[in-house]
């Protein structure tokens, strides 16, 4: 088996290694649940249409029905997007660029690695992309035209 241990520290290649197969096992795992809930709520909406296309429902059942099927397929593509965040973390493990930040190159703290085992930043630079999107929000709310600043 090729692979790159992540670690910082080549000093003890064990502990690189067993770290690897820690964190390789926490996404794939992670992976496969995600893939799971996605398939299984899928075909949950699949049958659900198919049993409501001929059961003589008026207009308004109807809305609520598409309502309710847009709102579960959004939540469907949230966990999508998740497995597809964890599917390239298996690829920058394997490639040795797991754990550390696209920002500013540090290493993003184990802890924050089991929360969020998809994080591509450190905390530091999460917490400052988080505050500059919310001053850029304030900023085109501030700039809107009075009608649209209420809204």
């Amino acid at each position: 088996m090729a692979h790159r241990a992540t670690t910082r520290s080549t000093a003890n290649p064990r502990g690189a290694e067993r770290r690897y197969d820690e964190l390789k096992h926490m996404l794939t795992a992670r992976g496969r649940v995600l893939e799971g809930e996605v398939h299984g709520q899928l075909r949950g909406v699949r049958a659900d249409v198919t049993a409501r296309a001929h059961n003589g429902q008026d207009d308004g059942e109807l809305a609520d029905n598409d309502l309710q099927d847009e709102i579960r397929l959004a939540l469907i593509q949230l966990k999508a997007e998740t497995l597809n965040r964890v599917n390239e973390a298996l690829v920058r493990l394997d490639d040795g660029r797991y754990g550390s930040c696209h920002e500013c190159g540090g290493e993003i703290t184990e802890r924050r690695l089991r929360a969020v085992p998809f994080a591509v930043r450190c905390t530091g630079c999460e917490q400052s992309r988080e505050a500059a999107a919310l001053r850029a929000r304030a900023r085109t709310r501030r700039d809107a035209p009075p009608f649209l600043a209420a809204l």
